[in-house]
């Protein structure tokens, strides 16, 4: 089986002057033959610093040129590397960067300058490295040669990749994907939306989480094609970056869609401006539910095909998708499963019928070799027959559709009656006004819980809680509308946009107290008494 090392080998050898990577902002197109050697170098350099196969190498980088050199040089040495969350708080970094035996820390001038503390607090232990996402780290050894000849022996089983969940419930878990997890990812990815060598990917999010990692860099290597990668997301290059480079995909987020959508609607669109997008195939949107609203419109208003998906960390990405056109999707579902084996089973752990809801299992080549350094974890997660418990609560349809209805650690359990969080964010969704909404759960004492939601509002757009209320109940009934529906200017979201509901209860005590001016609500509207 591949490892990272013999992919980009073989590659090489096959067509060394095909391009991998294109970054807008240094201007560099960067041949699979020149990925070959900077990831060779990167693997001296860190023998040079003393790293020995199999050892920890983390990064806090925003996208770049240097940023994939050293994601996949780390790998191609047979060393492993451990993403860091630019967006996670101090005390969460910290905690990753001891909690993982890191030993090499590359970093940005403005992450070292935002995060002194956590960076003070592992003198000593870590090896601090400066690096520029597009020039390079400043290696500590500027004599080394850059080469190590041989490098250490790399099999598809080795550890690749520690990343570690967003950790909304507690400290995050280090998920541990061997090489052969990660091209099992970019396997599934290639073959579901039936990529090609002359294909080539727009990826705007960022590299530290598995959506980009898998989807957006393992998928062009396995196909032998290539990827765009600029420094971040920006509404206003989206489609000139597509248009410039000719791109004929895209990996995004919900949140990214329908911020695209709202500019859309507000100055006309791409083609309003001149741009071309007839070489464009699909966008691909995972790592959150897609709004069905928001997906129809994105579509009617860009003539582009919005491919649903979903995947997870311990998967290394994708384990459902819609067809491709001429396919038919069913929106509302981030569809059949592909590249791995898919069920629902009950709580005794018996396979249910299609239509009954349970918690979706996921079993194949691409799920996770652990959690890092939590045996127990592990136990809970993985079965002794290879199926992961993914956490999510789902059905599947009679044509092999799955449709995902929450989390249960989500589920709002009203009266000792189960209401699905995502069911009342679709109903906020179809408001004209709503840009954004998240359901949840609060203790109340008639019910044992009670609904709550909130949401943002477009740009511009005017709406009072009572209106939302009444839109809410008309469509979901009186037990399932929220008791109160608040207004507020963002919501919590983890690296991937996915919105993190767990964390709203603490903003709602934080709005009753006044303590959080940035989210602090415009509006509130309280009904009672359902």
């Amino acid at each position: 089986m591949d490892s990272i090392r013999s992919l980009i080998d073989d590659w090489a050898a096959a067509t060394p002057d095909a391009i991998y990577l294109i970054t807008p902002e240094s201007q560099v197109q960067l041949t699979v033959s020149a990925l070959q050697r900077e990831a060779r170098q990167v693997g001296g350099h860190l023998a040079a610093v003393g790293l020995e196969k199999g050892d920890k190498v983390a990064f806090l980088l925003d996208n770049g040129l240097a940023t994939v050199r050293l994601f996949l040089g780390t790998m191609y040495a047979g060393r492993v590397i451990v993403p860091l969350n630019a967006v996670a708080g101090p005390d969460q970094l910290a905690y990753v960067l001891e909690h993982s035996d890191s030993k090499v820390l590359f970093i940005s001038d403005r992450y070292r300058e935002k995060f002194a503390d956590v960076i003070e607090a592992a003198a000593g232990r870590v090896v601090v490295i400066p690096t520029s996402e597009d020039n390079g780290p400043q290696w500590p050894e500027p004599d080394a040669s850059g080469v190590v000849d041989p490098l250490p022996d790399v099999d598809a089983q080795d550890d690749g990749v520690l990343i570690y969940t967003s950790g909304t419930t507690g400290r995050p878990k280090g998920v541990i994907i061997s090489h052969a997890n990660a091209i099992a990812g970019g396997a599934n990815t290639v073959g579901s939306h039936a990529m090609k060598a002359h294909d080539r990917g727009l990826c705007v999010l960022p590299l530290y989480h598995i959506n980009a990692q898998i989807v957006s860099i393992m998928g062009p290597l396995v196909s032998r094609s290539s990827v765009v990668m600029p420094h971040r997301f920006r509404t206003s290059e989206f489609w000139n970056l597509i248009d410039k480079y000719q791109c004929t995909w895209f990996s995004v987020v919900p949140t990214i869609i329908a911020y695209l959508l709202e500019q859309a609607e507000r100055d006309g669109g791409p083609r309003a401006n001149g741009l071309r997008l007839e070489h464009l195939r699909f966008g691909r949107s995972a790592s959150a539910p897609l709004s069905p609203s928001i997906h129809q419109g994105f579509e009617r208003c860009f003539g582009v095909p919005i491919i649903e998906t979903m995947g997870l960390t311990e998967t290394a990405a994708p384990i459902l998708c819609n067809p491709m056109p001429p396919g038919t999707p069913k929106y509302g579902s981030p569809g059949q499963a592909y590249g791995n084996e898919a069920k629902i089973v009950g709580d005794d752990g018996r396979e249910l019928p299609d239509g009954e809801s349970g918690e979706l299992m996921i079993r194949g080549p691409n799920v996770m070799k652990g959690y890092y350094k939590n045996p127990e974890a592990t136990a809970q997660a993985l079965e002794p027959d290879g199926w992961l418990h993914t956490g999510d609560i789902a059905f599947r349809d009679k044509d092999g559709f799955f449709f995902i209805t929450g989390r249960i650690k989500e589920i709002i359990i009203k009266g000792g009656e189960n209401i699905a969080p995502r069911e009342i964010d679709e109903a906020l969704y179809q408001h004209p006004a709503v840009l954004e909404a998240a359901a949840f759960g609060v203790p109340d004492a008639r019910y044992g819980q009670e609904v709550m939601a909130c949401v943002v509002l477009k740009p511009g757009a005017s709406c009072r809680g009572a209106e939302l209320m009444t839109f809410c109940e008309k469509k979901l009934g009186g037990f399932k509308t929220p008791r109160d529906i608040r207004v507020i200017e963002s919501l919590p979201k983890g690296p991937s946009g996915k919105i993190q509901r767990l964390k709203l209860v603490d903003l709602l005590a934080d709005y009753e107290q006044g303590a959080n001016d940035k989210h602090a609500p415009i509006e509130t509207s309280t009904v009672g008494g359902k």
